[in-house]
């Protein structure tokens, strides 16, 4: 059995290869690289462990605090489910040696998973990542087994530690959005954190605040109601009747465990994580008089290359994951950092995806604009001034996962010489193959790091010239051989 650390952790089928014993061993594997790698001196060291609110979550966490604590580790446990971004930032605050949060994020409720984290609250590096599973391979190589103890034992000598991390991710929150300009809004809002560990947030941190919110889909129900926790457009008509039904201002929406945002506008028309960034680059920009470098990756939109530019601000451009923009918020003065999917983070914040985060910029955005105008408005403003773009992602399942990289490869050497009545300008091989067309739209092909599923995203000044290029990319693909789609 191998297993292997992607761009955030590791994940898995719950009970084929996310069990029990693989996740103990997973566990030991990290104790043995934060003893052997990360301390001297004799100091203690301290992780910080969550989770989210699928099936067993509460029950792997736990175990993963047994191993700790069974390795001289100080364990602290969060009390019930959490946002990966609370988590985060407690290992922060907390100058812990490391962080564990057990989420799949955004995937299907068949799958759980192991994030890690690092001491500045962001996810581990690659090279942590590759010490991990050099001790997971030791591991295996020794039949050795992990050290763990009695859960009560650790709770009784305090070498498992339960806390709340909530209260000290919402004040840090209070420095990063201002708070008296949301309430001064009295917005109307739907939150919905899509039966995800993002539940209660969005309404307990406004909960003293004049606007309104109301909760959707905050029980637990570690299925899902057989949908994927992702907050993209197919996943969210419950959102918009409840939009329609209230006559609310937004909805917003968070994925499993909260570092991914989507949103609806006041006419229940999805409001893409694409158009929220662009909303807050201008914001920050224009608004706070903020500055800094802006990174986005390879999938998001080019309004945020159209706004960096009227402000004289350097853009990054990244693989898919939110990993690469972390290394740049980590090495340089970023203002604003975000992926197509929904991670967006901000300058003063952990170089990590907030989805709870987001959603509170996006509500002092509408709150600023002045009380009673609606969103639908503020975005059409944006794209009047930096638009007008059409997006769209379409998911193509495959019966085996290709090569990213031998893909890509045939695609260049194979490359059109125009799309869509526009001549291909560029070909980039950052992350999959991207076309850039001459007016600056383009099409991007990339094999998702996380399932068997090819990824195509089309942007575009007009919607028949993004379906032309989604249908082209088909075309492309059905004639690789070495692509089979299911």
């Amino acid at each position: 059995m191998t297993i292997r650390f992607g761009t955030d952790g590791w994940r898995a089928v719950i009970a084929e290869t996310f069990t029990f014993s693989n996740l103990r061993l997973v566990a030991q594997a990290v104790a043995d690289y934060v003893n052997n790698d990360l301390i001297d001196n004799g100091q203690t060291p301290e992780v910080v462990i969550g989770y989210d609110t699928r099936f067993l979550s509460d029950r792997f966490a736990a175990e993963v605090a047994r191993v700790m604590a069974g390795n001289g580790i100080i364990a602290w446990l969060t009390r019930t489910d959490t946002p990966t971004p609370a988590l985060s930032y407690n290992v922060k605050a907390k100058a812990a040696t490391a962080g564990v949060m057990i989420t799949a994020s955004h995937n299907p409720p068949r799958y759980n998973g192991f994030k890690l984290k690092a001491s500045y609250g962001g996810a581990a590096s690659s090279e942590a990542s590759r010490r991990v599973e050099h001790y997971l391979e030791r591991l295996q190589n020794e039949v050795r087994g992990p050290n763990m103890i009695d859960l009560q034992r650790g709770l009784d000598n305090e070498t498992i530690r339960r806390f709340d991390p909530s209260w000290s991710y919402y004040e840090h929150l209070s420095t990063l959005v201002d708070l008296d300009v949301i309430s001064q809004g009295e917005l109307r809002i739907i939150a919905d954190p899509m039966f995800g560990s993002g539940r209660g947030a969005i309404r307990e941190f406004l909960g003293r605040t004049r606007c309104h919110v109301r909760e959707i889909r905050g029980y637990m129900n570690p299925g899902f109601e057989g949908i994927h926790p992702e907050p993209i457009r197919k996943h969210l008509d419950l959102l918009a009747a409840a939009i329609q039904q209230d006559h609310a201002d937004v909805g917003i929406a968070t994925d499993g465990d909260a570092d991914r945002i989507g949103a609806m506008d006041n006419q229940g028309e999805f409001v893409s994580p694409h158009q929220i960034m662009a909303l807050a680059l201008r914001h920050l920009v224009e608004k706070r008089g903020m500055s800094g470098q802006v990174v986005k990756t390879v999938s998001t939109t080019a309004m945020i290359n159209r706004i960096a530019a009227q402000h004289n601000l350097t853009v990054f451009e990244t693989p898919v994951g939110f990993s690469y923009i972390a290394d740049h918020m980590m090495n340089g003065s970023v203002l604003i950092g975000g992926e197509e999917s929904g991670g967006i983070s901000i300058q003063g914040h952990l170089p990590e995806g907030d989805g709870v985060l987001m959603g509170l910029l996006l509500l002092e955005i509408m709150a600023d604009a002045g009380r009673g105008t609606p969103l639908s408005e503020i975005l059409a403003d944006l794209q009047a001034k930096y638009g007008p773009t059409h997006y769209k992602r379409l998911d193509l399942h495959l019966k085996s996962p290709v090569a990213k990289k031998e893909l890509a490869q045939r695609l260049s050497e194979s490359a059109p010489g125009q799309m869509a009545g526009q001549r291909v300008q560029d070909v980039q091989t950052t992350d999959g193959i991207k076309y850039v067309l001459a007016d600056e739209s383009w099409l991007l092909i990339r094999p998702s790091g996380t399932e068997p599923v090819l990824r195509l995203y089309a942007e575009a000044t007009a919607e028949d010239a993004v379906s032309e290029m989604l249908a082209q990319a088909q075309t492309f693909i059905a004639a690789d051989p070495a692509v089979s789609l299911v």
